[in-house]
């Protein structure tokens, strides 16, 4: 019989989950409605097909696949009572989760490349982000990120001995899977510290640290105030993104091991509201994403 394990959601006490649902499923569902806003938005609206859009449309993509994956066990959890889920589909969650989380690092790299290019080097940005170029970008980030995790996978699926089988957490997630491990965890250690932490995160932090540090070298050598602030506002939306992914990824990961119900938290943050704010992020900073969304409601409004 195969391994299985039950997950104990956002809370263990049964009383709660009548409360529990109808939050997690009003906030997977502005998930859902606002970044389909946004593809819609940027399929629709001529003026969006830009290259700051198609990776906005890619990074919405990932949103909504990463607060599916993540939270639709929990509202089953909350509509069925059933909190089983066997080895292989642990492990099919937690290879989707880290390809989807990695792949959402990669393509904000990529998207600080394009702020790079469209602040540092304004006249050459429409024949060096040509269709081409980001359309390639986009398969790299999704491709590589498929494959990154698999190393990280194998390493614990060969995990063998539990001290329990009760995942405190609202999916599997690697910290708690090592957290209940009694086998030797140093070689998923050291492929964690290889592969996850260095590869996957510190390149594409280094990357867009790099991309901001000339951003902002070059914004403050503009001589006008007014365009120092046209500037910075063409950046500030995905700058933002970038600090709240990063800060939940650090807390989230980060924290010692005696302190999991924090870690449970920050995870919560990342998994499920930084996805839903990322639309909002957008749309309330951005002057063509809500003209957009004006010139097609208005269109809506004369249609019906």
């Amino acid at each position: 019989m195969e391994p299985y394990f039950f997950v104990n959601g956002f809370s263990d006490v049964p009383e709660l989950q009548p409360l529990i649902f109808p939050l997690v499923l009003l906030i997977y569902l502005i998930t859902l409605g606002g970044n389909i806003t946004i593809l819609l938005l940027v399929c629709l609206d001529s003026h969006l097909h830009t290259p700051m859009y198609f990776f906005l449309c890619n990074l919405s993509m990932l949103d909504i696949a990463s607060s599916t994956v993540t939270l639709h066990k929990v509202l089953l959890i909350c509509v069925t009572g059933d909190s089983v889920v066997t080895l292989t589909d642990c492990m099919t969650q937690l290879h989707v989760y880290t390809w989807l989380c990695g792949n959402e690092l990669v393509l904000l790299t990529a998207m600080s490349y394009d702020r790079y290019v469209a602040i540092c080097n304004p006249l050459r940005y429409s024949a060096v982000m040509n269709n081409k170029v980001c359309v390639g970008l986009a398969l790299f980030c999704w491709s590589f990120s498929i494959l990154q995790p698999i190393p990280m996978i194998v390493v614990v699926s060969r995990l063998s001995c539990f001290t329990t089988n009760i995942i405190d957490h609202f999916f599997c997630d690697l910290m708690p899977l090592m957290t209940i491990s009694c086998s030797d965890v140093y070689a998923l250690k050291l492929v964690i510290f290889a592969d996850g932490a260095l590869f996957s995160t510190f390149i594409p932090f280094l990357l867009t640290f790099i991309s901001y540090a000339f951003i902002i070298s070059t914004i403050m050598r503009i001589k006008s105030r007014t365009g120092r602030s046209k500037a910075f506002y063409t950046c500030s939306s995905h700058l933002t993104v970038v600090i709240l992914l990063y800060l939940t990824l650090a807390c989230q990961y980060m924290t010692p091991s005696g302190t999991f119900k924090s870690t449970k938290i920050f995870s919560l943050l990342n998994t499920t509201v930084v996805p839903m704010l990322n639309p909002f992020i957008y749309s309330l900073k951005n002057k063509d994403v809500k003209s957009a969304f004006h010139r097609k409601f208005k269109y809506v409004k004369s249609f019906v």
